[in-house]
């Protein structure tokens, strides 16, 4: 699988004695996400497009998976690579790899996809905004994020970020989110400045960024620090330099971040396929949860080169979680959670549903929010999710219940637990 595409813009002095310092080339980063602003203004400023809603998907049974290369990622990796969807007798053709939200977007509203990963605020833009029947089928994982910062910045808490540049991947994102709330918490004021615009003691100038861009450019002192998902906070740590400040999950306890999701139509027009695609997917989650290290070798360059990292660096993205190593700054304060740096468990809670909803009209995103305004949570959390197939496959095929927060008592609600 090709994981490398051109890039023949030119490297800053800084950006290369760090890419040569470490024999890696830009290329190696690459995502290839969206330019500054991409789907970011794409979510604020496109307009409604009813267009979206007539287009059909094809009839076919065959899985066809398009996926970013990070983490989130994981579980319809692991259930085309090990077999899982075999099992249930479906065909699934090799994961395409897609370099950026925005052509995953498209491309899974165009039918070419008729399975995905999206950041979870993708789904709420694509329903409500678009009007394209997009359902949110199952959790993709647990946590799996963090905040990094320079090691020379001093900052070893959310107060000490005043004044600093801080990069997140998406507006509409959990990163964006989570950080945001840390920022509100500490007293911060969160704020979308141009670059050499002057901020204030108490603010902090947000902006977008594309992953791959993110250690490098924190490298280089072009910003001083990122919130991002895995494996570039681990990229950072090994390759660019940056500490851990705080890991997401440690904040919110066992929060979604990417869920896996189908075209509404195709789920209706064949239940029989889509509970075995969910009973897969769940297999997956189990395996994925209980084989981290084997799974992390697996997706890395060094394996079946789904991700563009080496095993090392995916590796401690999915498995490095050490309250002793991340003491100072003091990055994991809820070890009595039992969270792992990411987990992976299908149940898509209606309660973080909700919350999702309502924080996403307090956070500061470029663009148009208006869609958002009248969005009722408690309606969302009905109308997006489709609980069925995702439920009789975990009363099906146990194993998930290994996952960090599980209440065998009530295994389908939960309390909301956020920590700043």
């Amino acid at each position: 699988m090709k994981n490398r595409q051109s890039d023949d813009s030119p490297l800053t002095q800084s950006e290369a004695d760090y890419l040569q310092k470490h024999e890696m080339g830009r290329r190696d980063f690459l995502l290839d996400t969206l330019a500054l602003g991409g789907l970011a203004a794409g979510f604020g400023l496109a307009a409604s497009n009813p267009a979206w809603a007539s287009i059909q998907p094809p009839a076919d049974e065959v899985v066809r998976i398009g996926y970013l290369p990070i983490t989130d990622a994981t579980v319809l990796l692991v259930a085309h690579e090990m077999g899982f969807f075999k099992e249930q007798g479906l065909k699934s053709e090799p994961p395409t790899l897609i370099r950026g939200w925005s052509p995953l977007v498209e491309g899974f509203a165009a039918g070419k996809f008729n399975l995905v990963h999206f950041l979870k605020p993708i789904p709420i833009w694509m329903r409500y905004n678009n009007g394209f029947p997009v359902k949110i089928m199952s959790w993709a994982h647990l946590n799996g994020s963090g905040l990094v910062v320079g090691k020379d910045v001093g900052a070893e808490k959310f107060s000490d970020l005043g004044g600093k540049q801080i990069a997140v991947p998406y507006w509409y994102s959990m990163h964006n989110i989570v950080l945001q709330m840390g920022l509100r918490h500490a007293g911060l004021t969160p704020v979308i400045k141009a670059q050499g615009e002057p901020l204030a003691a108490n603010e902090v100038n947000l902006q977008i960024m594309p992953p791959p861009d993110m250690p490098p450019a924190l490298a280089a002192r072009k910003i001083d620090g990122y919130i991002v998902a895995e494996p570039f906070n681990a990229a950072g740590e090994l390759l660019a330099g940056a500490k851990m400040l705080r890991f997401t999950g440690d904040i919110w306890r066992n929060h979604p971040c990417c869920v896996v999701c189908m075209n509404e139509q195709q789920v209706n027009a064949n239940p029989e396929w889509t509970q075995k695609v969910m009973n897969a997917i769940v297999k997956a989650q189990a395996y994925a949860q209980q084989n981290k290290k084997e799974v992390a070798a697996m997706m890395s360059r060094d394996g079946k080169r789904y991700l563009p990292m080496k095993a090392n660096v995916v590796e401690k993205a999915m498995t490095d979680y050490d309250d002793a190593s991340y003491g100072k700054p003091d990055a994991i304060q809820h070890p009595e959670w039992g969270s792992g740096r990411i987990d992976f468990q299908p149940w898509p809670f209606p309660s973080a549903t909700k919350l999702i909803v309502n924080e996403l009209k307090r956070t500061l995103v470029g663009g148009d929010t208006s869609f958002l305004k009248d969005l009722d949570a408690d309606f969302v959390a009905d109308d997006l999710v489709d609980y069925r197939f995702v439920k009789a496959a975990m009363e099906a095929y146990p194993g998930w219940q290994d996952a960090p927060g599980f209440d065998a008592a009530d295994p389908f609600s939960r309390e909301e637990v956020i920590k700043l």
